[in-house]
């Protein structure tokens, strides 16, 4: 085989290998839901949540699990992208229209970073949270009852997370099988 050859057949499977890589990529989550502008995936892996946030901002995005009251006794996950370096949080809905670190409550961090990215004006933001915690502000999310999941992200070029949502939505999910449908919240 010549030189020109060989290189148009090793760049046919180099092309053919990141094809398949990026497919593995996006098999990482077994159920996906989008709501407007922003996905949640997620997969349920031994006694932890594996989860993806995708919208198309570039400032901050988050989910809320169980709130029993508005924003009030959710477990919020909360996290931005900025100069490539992804912030995340683990806050607790304090009041109906609010929430606190759970440190500032007296509980601990219990999220865990896998990642996250800001391009093209959409921020990814991948993360690991426990089913059930040792800290009662996180609460305990059953895989096979009905969860509450509260979806929001804040408006372009505001990585804080004092910044008002530009967008928010409820959707009641079961982990388990993926299904969905809006909460009315």
């Amino acid at each position: 085989m010549n030189g020109k050859k060989l290189s148009c057949v090793l760049a046919t499977v180099g092309g053919f290998a990141l094809l398949a890589s990026s497919f593995v990529a996006a098999a990482d989550y077994t159920h996906e839901v989008k709501a407007q502008k922003m996905t949640f995936a997620w997969k349920v892996n031994g006694d932890k949540l594996e989860v993806k946030l995708v919208a198309e901002t570039t400032g901050w995005l988050a989910v809320g699990f169980n709130p029993t009251d508005g924003m009030k006794g959710a477990n919020y996950i909360l996290g931005y992208v900025k100069e490539g370096k992804v912030t995340l949080t683990d806050d607790f809905g304090d009041n109906p229209v609010g929430h606190k670190t759970d440190e500032k409550l007296g509980g601990t961090e219990d999220v865990t970073l896998v990642g996250g990215t800001e391009q093209d004006g959409t921020t990814t933001i991948e993360f690991a949270i426990p089913l059930s915690s040792a800290d009662a502000n996180d609460g305990k999310i059953d895989v096979n009852a009905e969860t509450v999941v509260l979806l929001a992200y804040g408006p372009a070029d505001r990585d804080s997370f004092k910044t008002k949502h530009k967008f928010r939505t409820g959707l009641k999910v079961n982990l388990s099988t993926g299904a969905s449908s809006e909460a009315g919240i």
